[in-house]
């Protein structure tokens, strides 16, 4: 019989609030990463600054909010009321210490637990903040959220507000890298929520006129809407809808106080709900709520006294309540959307008339597909069982009660060898291994029938669970795993192809990432080196002292479950694909996938002699 561990009074500790954040930093902001998905750690950091300079804006003070970024220091400045020059201290390292418990000073805010800055302390290798208030100044400095310097308040000519520095500490973000796109989304947002807030970014500005509706047109194409947006306003509540030409799937942006829900809640739920009855009603006819919502880009941004949320990151509203006298989240959105919708409904006739078709066409091929349907699952349970295309893991995207959940990731490879070395590497708690067999087909316009009749689409549209949209997807992390040769290149297009043909909003919300592998091993006797590239190759060379030995991955069978451990560890390196409005989709894939041009030749042409360059340096 195992010896029992003793358990003692010796065993039992109480942590200060900042060993607690340090130990257990997922609690507080997510999980870490490198910077190379939109919700990594490293966001979030910003985000919680940037929350408490959006509540002064929200409580009518400082219109401009300043944010620099370069290599590992963010710095945020506002001008707005400033902390209270004795609270400075407080505010940032005292848990259950800040305005926002007075709902007096913050009526709507967002960061109501008094945790948002001190996490941004804890984590942080150099942390200053700054007051400016009443014609002076306070200053403190903090490292890994101890106290380093704590001036005294002196006069000051600097206008009021609170400036913000830090720098996110690499013994808890070992490596990483802020990547702007994702910052320049995150303004954006905050911009469209305040319009009339200003946000300078690196120098440049952000500003919203027409808030969600300036949201959708940022999101889709104008030559992709069905019809001209629907905006609709009121106090605690706005929301923006159109339909899209050129995708099948749902695809809400939701907010609450200014927070992007991005894994929805309560009131995202009520929207749809919303949404779906009030066409009902207009039409008098009972639509299928899938067809009604079949290809709907729409965003919804509500304001909830004191929300309650299902994590510190803010990502899913739990609230019911509205607060402040006002009925439940969901009655209150469900009579706005009735109320407002259908009166812009009966004013404009002809977009009526067009949600009318969209939703028969939408009708008609859920019918036709019903049969293709019901085969393609009962193949998929077979092929599953049978061909044991995936090798899954036990943590998945909607296990809401796994802290690792946004961990989770499916690996798409080719070929036994490569998907049988991942497998033998992963991480069985958060990775899961999907395998391909043989390229993938040029989806490049076919219609959605053939998702169901081709096997490896059928499986792989199964194993994501994204049949009826992202809403109940299983893996937060996609993964191309694929070959750094020409095979591994085009089937990463050809997958590439498939999810921006059938699933675009996947890549539109950060799941899909191309897994960058080591093309050289360098070493020695003593040393180990792999480099992902030939700059890097030449680097490990000058710090060997012997004479070095380099091998040249060709595939990723070749590399041994010993050394793939690496690279699909914690020195993971995730290429994320991204789209951005400038980016329309139908060209985008007309221009790779299409008919073969002069243009593409050109393009072809031209890679090609950079990559035989590097090669033939190699």
């Amino acid at each position: 019989m195992a010896e029992q561990t003793k358990y003692t009074e010796d065993n039992i500790r109480s942590l200060d609030w900042k060993e607690h954040i340090r130990m257990r930093p997922g609690m507080y902001i997510g999980k870490l990463g490198d910077g190379s998905s939109p919700d990594d750690g490293i966001y979030i950091l910003i985000k919680e600054v940037l929350d408490n300079s959006i509540d002064e804006y929200v409580m009518g003070a400082g219109k401009t909010i300043e944010v620099a970024v370069k290599d590992e220091t963010v710095t945020i400045r506002d001008y707005g009321r400033g902390i209270p020059l004795g609270k400075v201290v407080d505010v940032v390292s005292k848990m259950n210490t800040g305005g926002k418990y007075d709902s007096k000073a913050f009526k709507k805010s967002v960061g109501l637990n008094g945790v948002g800055t001190k996490a941004v302390n804890a984590l942080s290798s150099y942390f200053k903040v700054q007051s400016i208030r009443d014609n002076k100044t306070a200053i403190a400095e903090f490292s890994a959220g101890n106290i380093t310097l704590n001036e005294k308040p002196q006069e000051s000519s600097q206008r009021k507000g609170t400036k913000v520095t830090f720098i996110p500490d690499k013994e808890i973000f070992s490596k990483f890298k802020y990547r702007n796109e994702y910052i320049v989304k995150m303004i954006k947002n905050y911009v469209y929520l305040n319009t009339g807030l200003t946000i300078v970014f690196n120098g440049e500005k952000y500003f919203s006129e027409n808030g969600l509706k300036d949201l959708l047109e940022e999101n889709i194409a104008d030559e992709f809407m069905l019809f001209p947006i629907i905006h609709l306003k009121a106090e605690d509540i706005e929301v923006a809808i159109t339909y899209s030409k050129a995708q099948y799937s749902e695809e809400y942006h939701s907010f609450v106080n200014g927070q992007h829900t991005t894994q929805g809640g309560t009131h995202q739920n009520a929207f749809r709900e919303a949404i779906v009855k009030t066409i009902r009603d207009y039409f008098g006819k009972n639509y299928e709520a899938s067809d009604i919502r079949k290809s709907i880009v729409s965003a919804i941004s509500v304001k909830v006294m004191e929300p309650i949320f299902e994590s510190q990151t803010k990502t899913k509203l739990g609230s019911t309540e509205m607060g402040g006298g006002l009925p439940t989240v969901r009655t209150f959105i469900t009579d706005f959307v009735k109320t407002n919708l259908d009166n812009y409904l009966h004013k404009n006739p002809d977009t009526a008339e067009k949600i009318q078709k969209k939703i028969l066409q939408a009708e008609k091929e859920r019918k036709d597909l019903s049969g293709i349907r019901k085969l393609a699952r009962e193949r998929a349970k077979k092929s599953n069982l049978h061909n044991k295309k995936l090798r899954d893991c036990r943590v998945h995207l909607n296990d809401l009660k796994k802290e690792n959940r946004l961990e989770s990731s499916l690996f798409i490879t080719e070929g036994d060898s490569a998907s049988g070395s991942i497998t033998k590497s992963r991480n069985v708690n958060t990775q899961a291994v999907f395998s391909l067999k043989g390229k993938p087909l040029n989806s490049y316009n076919m219609s959605k029938k053939i998702v169901y009749e081709n096997e490896e689409f059928n499986l792989l549209q199964a194993a994501l669970n994204i049949e009826d949209g992202l809403e109940n997807l299983r893996y937060n992390n996609i993964v191309i795993a694929t070959d750094a040769d020409v095979d591994g290149m085009h089937i990463r297009l050809l997958l590439i192809t498939f999810f921006l043909q059938f699933f675009p909003e996947l890549i539109k919300e950060g799941h899909l990432y191309i897994l960058e592998t080591p093309l050289f091993r360098v070493r020695d006797k003593k040393q180990t080196f792999y480099c992902y590239s030939e700059d890097e190759r030449k680097d490990a060379i000058s710090k060997l002292k012997g004479k070095p030995e380099i091998t040249r991955f060709k595939g990723l069978g070749e590399i041994s479950p010993d050394e793939f451990v690496h690279f699909i560890g914690e020195d993971i390196r995730l290429d994320p694909v991204m789209l951005d409005k400038e980016t329309s989709i139908d060209k985008l894939l007309e221009f790779y996938m299409g008919k073969n041009t002069p243009d593409r030749q050109k393009f072809i042409i031209e890679n090609l002699k950079v990559e035989l360059d590097i090669v033939e340096e190699v």
